[in-house]
């Protein structure tokens, strides 16, 4: 039956888009601590499910078969697919609105890491551009890569059971790293806290600028 489920099987493509990810992960989100290696290794984990289920062994659609007496007929590789009955379409669907929040995210991370990396170069704080709009651009960048990719996308069940555990564990370690920027920046700082928000834009004030930014920012 694997044959009939998509890319199941393709253990060479689950390794490859392993390697791929973990790169991009540890380029941009660097441990420099255990707290921070062991919010690593929990992506880490996501990643490494997600990927083995896209192109592996689909665990998730095999166990919603069982619980849910899905029809052998509507059984694809993709959840969505198997779940609604109506083939490549769902999956086609799921892909397009999942990718959408994962370039988003990709956009936030690369750029927020850009910006960071030279304010930090420069010892000032960084305030303007995307940290005007939030104060962790590159945390939310990363939730969205992994809502879009382990729950839109490829819903499998350790995807969706690990995705609020890291956005737990980054919200604490977004805690401890600001009381690192009180430490350094003292009264700047607090000040900066009580304008911008942590993870959420305050859509009436900032969308603009977010579009704007986006589009035309090099």
């Amino acid at each position: 039956m694997m044959h009939e489920i998509g890319y199941s099987g393709a253990w060479q493509l689950a390794v490859i888009a392993i390697i791929i990810a973990s790169w991009v992960l540890y380029r941009y989100f660097a441990p420099d601590n255990w707290r921070e290696w062991a919010s690593a290794g929990t992506v880490q984990a996501f990643i490494i499910a997600l990927y083995a289920e896209m192109y592996g062994f689909p665990l998730t659609v095999y166990a919603a078969v069982r619980l849910l007496g899905i029809d052998n007929d509507n059984l694809s590789a993709n959840l969505w697919s198997s779940l609604l009955g109506i083939g490549d379409m769902a999956m086609v669907l799921a892909m397009i609105a999942g990718y959408a929040f994962v370039i988003m995210g990709v956009v936030l991370v690369v750029k927020g890491w850009r910006q960071l990396y030279a304010a930090r170069h420069s010892k000032v704080l960084a305030t303007d551009r995307l940290y005007s709009l939030v104060r962790h651009p590159q945390y939310l960048g990363l939730f969205l890569i992994l809502f879009g990719e382990g729950v839109v996308h490829w819903p499998t069940v350790f995807s969706v059971s690990l995705f609020p555990i890291i956005v737990l564990a980054y919200v604490l370690l977004a805690r401890r790293e600001e009381k690192r920027m009180l430490e350094e920046f003292g009264e700047q700082y607090r000040t900066y806290q009580q304008l911008v928000p942590g993870f959420i834009p305050r859509w009436d004030r900032s969308r603009d600028a977010i579009m704007m930014w986006l589009l035309f920012r090099n």
